[in-house]
């Protein structure tokens, strides 16, 4: 049986949950520590979102959904398998406005986090002595109450350090989102794979929808180049004889610049339609 470890609160929390919801997995219904759900062969381990990589790394469980920040501050034997594409963030360095520009500008500075191990890495990957002070909770205020010179914490629109009187400075430290991670010996298992299909299959169905339309055989390849779809759109004639229909899968975002498109070069009968589930 797999064993998967799922966020049990925060940001993380309902979008782990509802991914996994939608790739055909039971749901949570309340408060449960560990649920069964022994029709899809796995086990779900709902845990502290910075714990998970630990107990990913350890073996302990075999895959789980936690923050790319998360993982890497972890410092565990345990990486990353596929970015879920929610609960994006920014980690950046930040301190009272004007008073820095590029990260050199932290060497021989005190830099408050609670990622001391991430941050710790990236400045000694760029040769900058800092002392790193780890924090629990909110570091804001750590430079006006004297702990620290500099913050370094998940950005999101910079209100909050704002109001502490501090700016973002130098480039980011890190782009964050929700990530799958497994443990080293987690890949080749069938029950992994399973998963990760299912994964793909709501982040296409999420990101695409169906496309079908009629267009004059003249204006067919005209069309396509519109609407090339993964490999290929389908393409199948219609009764009539000088009229083909085509179906193709577009970006959700882009729907309507391609039925635009499509209209202005002589498709008609276009329509879309959203996608549950799929495997690419």
């Amino acid at each position: 049986m797999l064993r998967i470890a799922v966020p049990n609160k925060g940001s993380l929390a309902d979008p782990a949950s509802d991914m996994l919801a939608e790739a055909g997995y039971r749901r949570r219904r309340g408060r449960e520590l560990v649920l069964a759900d022994p029709d899809n062969d796995v086990e779900f381990f709902f845990l502290r979102p910075r714990d998970i990589a630990v107990y990913v790394g350890s073996g302990t469980v075999d895959v789980g959904i936690t923050g790319r920040d998360l993982l890497l501050d972890s410092d565990v034997e345990a990486v990353e398998h596929r970015a879920l594409g929610f609960a994006r963030s920014t980690f950046r360095f930040a301190a009272p406005s004007g008073q820095m520009r590029e990260v050199a500008d932290i060497a021989g500075k005190r830099v408050a986090t609670s990622y001391d191990v991430l941050v710790g890495t990236y400045l000694r990957e760029r040769g900058i002595e800092a002392t790193v002070v780890h924090l629990d909770g909110a570091v804001e205020s750590s430079v006006r109450l004297g702990v620290a010179d500099v913050v370094a914490d998940v950005v999101e629109t910079g209100s909050t350090l704002r109001a502490a009187g501090l700016e973002t400075f130098g480039e980011p430290i890190l782009e964050s989102e929700a990530v799958l991670i497994r443990s080293t010996t987690a890949e080749a298992t069938n029950g992994v794979s399973v998963l990760d299909r299912r994964l793909q299959g709501v982040l296409v169905a999420r990101d695409y929808v169906l496309v079908d339309y009629d267009v004059p055989a003249d204006k067919l390849e005209a069309a396509v180049a519109i609407t090339p779809g993964f490999e290929s759109p389908t393409v199948s004639p219609l009764h009539n004889g000088e009229s083909f229909a085509v179906r193709s899968l577009v970006r959700r975002d882009a729907t309507n610049r391609v039925m635009d498109e499509l209209y202005d070069v002589g498709a008609r009968a276009i329509l879309v339609t959203s996608l549950l589930a799929c495997r690419i």
